[in-house]
């Protein structure tokens, strides 16, 4: 059987300018980078301001399990599948972070015959949105070090710095460290950290702005850390909000690319979901919005992670309405959910067990009053039976359910899930509301999503969470949004906790201000920001030949 990258290195890809070409967007709207990928003037947007918008579809999965969903796989298959029953579609994704591309998950761009391409450009260094972003945030990690080396005028308490640097890689060593050593003429001492890039506030910020302007005004409103009177210093106070975005000039224009049956996808911000809010640029999305009937995006991780997240931040934000919900689920990972330790056989009993989780993904999304469509991603083991008790108890519930075959035949196999998809866009009268008020205070929020959303007894907050929360609200920022970073292995916050927990308490442990992102970050269950290498990282498996031609990305 091929692997994934022989199947994109098979394909045969049109050049960009023939893509755009298909959308009707002329030369004077992007910039070429090389033959196969683009980037997509802001201008564009304007120029489109007075067409309707298409339709929006969200896909988001079950609780993530080492046996795959195919979440990425299944949002490229249904926009092939749509342009192939005649719907103009257009794919919006993440770009992939470097870290999982060579830590565990190896290549993130879908799977067989659902696949964007190039596939190498994308899973490595792209058109450089990650490089900036990083090279940007750590100017603003240099600057505030050089302004207390330099006399300290603004009186930065260096005991309450929030701002950490970073890289895009999976590093455990970097976690806690110190700097400055080496005498006077290195700086001065003091205890910092690192977190992945895409953990990193100025990734969230581009990714939840609408222009430049935009971006710059909510880039010097990022909070870096305190004076000694517990006065917030923001990037403004530091005077270099204009070369922070200067250095995002480009970055902040997505990508166009193309799937394996040259259908367009805009790739754009990679955020994770774990640790930050999941989701691809506003700019990415709304631009597919105004460039075909059906845009479909994805969101991080499962439904209570990233699509949470882009229905209580981006959507409110970005004044997006969705239409419809696809939820991607496996038999393998459902059997999981249900306690079997042998997924490659044939296990009713425990799919039935674990589809209690499912049912609690399809719950939460249609409390957001929005239609649900099920996709049972297929793999070979899959048997008749399995795959009959799914769809018999996804109808038991009034979720539509469609077998998708996409990663063994590309559109063609994502067809009923098409026409499903469709149905419900078709009869959507109804429009999408929040989980929760803005104007509640910040505790009722955190325990609305983790009542409502985890299913958990209650919520606890350590002392310091306890403290942060209460100088936020005096300051001003309690009207802010929930980002939620909790372990992406279970609905709860704990990781071995499976299917559909209950009778547990979620632990806050930390409470982070995102000012500029917008919104307030509450760490459960010990998560960190910078993830390490697994024992037999995904690097070992990656090479190059003598002639460029890489292989082991999936």
């Amino acid at each position: 059987m091929k692997t994934d990258i022989q199947i994109a290195q098979e394909a045969k890809l049109l050049k960009i300018s023939e893509i755009a070409s298909r959308l009707n967007i002329t030369e004077d709207y992007y910039d070429t980078y090389g033959k196969y990928k683009a980037k997509l003037n802001l201008s564009l947007l304007d120029e489109l301001a007075n067409k309707e918008d298409g339709k929006l579809v969200l896909v988001t999965a079950i609780t993530p399990t080492p046996a795959g969903e195919g979440k990425s796989t299944v949002t490229v298959g249904l926009t092939q599948a749509l342009n192939k029953i005649g719907i103009s579609s257009v794919a919006a994704l993440r770009e992939p972070s470097l870290g999982p591309v060579f830590g565990m998950k190896g290549g993130a761009t879908g799977g067989g015959y659902s696949q964007v391409i190039p596939m190498e450009d994308i899973n490595l260094h792209f058109t450089g949105d990650f490089h900036a972003i990083g090279v940007a945030h750590n100017l603003v990690s240099a600057c505030i070090d050089n302004h207390i080396t330099q006399g300290n005028s603004l009186g930065i308490d260096n005991t309450k710095i929030t701002w950490k640097r970073v890289v895009d890689m999976n590093d455990r060593n970097l976690r806690n460290i110190v700097i400055g050593l080496g005498g006077k003429a290195n700086g001065y001492p003091r205890q910092d950290s690192f977190q992945i890039t895409v953990a990193s506030e100025i990734m969230a910020t581009l990714c939840l702005s609408n222009s430049l302007k935009e971006l710059k005004e909510n880039i010097g409103k990022i909070v870096f850390g305190y004076d000694y009177n517990d006065k917030p210093l923001t990037i403004n106070d530091l005077k270099i909000s204009g070369a922070v975005t200067a250095l995002l000039k480009e970055a902040i224009k997505p990508n166009l690319v193309q799937t394996l049956e040259n259908t367009p996808v805009i790739i754009h911000g990679g955020p994770f979901a774990n640790i930050a809010h999941g989701c691809n640029s506003l700019l990415a999305t709304k631009l597919a919005l105004k460039l075909s009937d059906v845009a479909v995006t994805e969101a991080g991780f499962a439904a209570d992670l990233g699509a949470e997240k882009f229905l209580d931040i981006k959507c409110r934000k970005g004044g997006l309405n969705p239409n419809c919900v696809v939820i991607v689920a496996t038999v393998r990972a459902l059997k999981h959910h249900g306690g079997a330790k042998i997924l490659n056989e044939e296990n009713l009993d425990a799919l039935k067990l674990g589809l209690a989780n499912l049912d609690k993904h399809i719950e939460n999304m249609k409390k957001f009053n929005l239609p649900v469509v099920v996709a049972i991603n297929k793999f070979v083991t899959d048997t008749d039976a399995e795959i009959s008790l799914i769809k018999s108890h996804c109808e038991s519930l009034d979720a539509p359910v469609a077998l998708c075959e996409v990663w063994a035949k590309g559109g063609e196999g994502g067809e009923e899930l098409a026409k499903l998809v469709l149905e419900k866009l078709e009869e959507n009268n109804t429009k999408y509301k929040p989980l929760y008020n803005l104007d509640l205070p910040i505790k009722d929020k955190i325990s609305k999503i983790c009542t409502e959303i985890y299913g958990a007894n209650g919520v606890t907050f350590s002392g310091a969470a306890n403290k942060t929360i209460k100088q936020l609200e005096e300051l001003g920022y309690g009207s802010l949004p929930i980002c939620m970073s909790k372990t992406q292995k279970s609905i709860s916050d704990k990781a071995n906790l499976l299917g559909r927990p209950n009778n547990f308490t979620v632990e806050i442990d930390t409470i982070k201000l995102a000012a500029g992102a917008g919104f307030i970050i509450a760490m459960a269950g010990g998560i960190i920001d910078m993830p390490g290498l697994p024992k037999v990282p995904a690097a070992e498996l990656i090479d190059i030949d003598e002639h460029g031609v890489i292989t082991g990305l999936f």
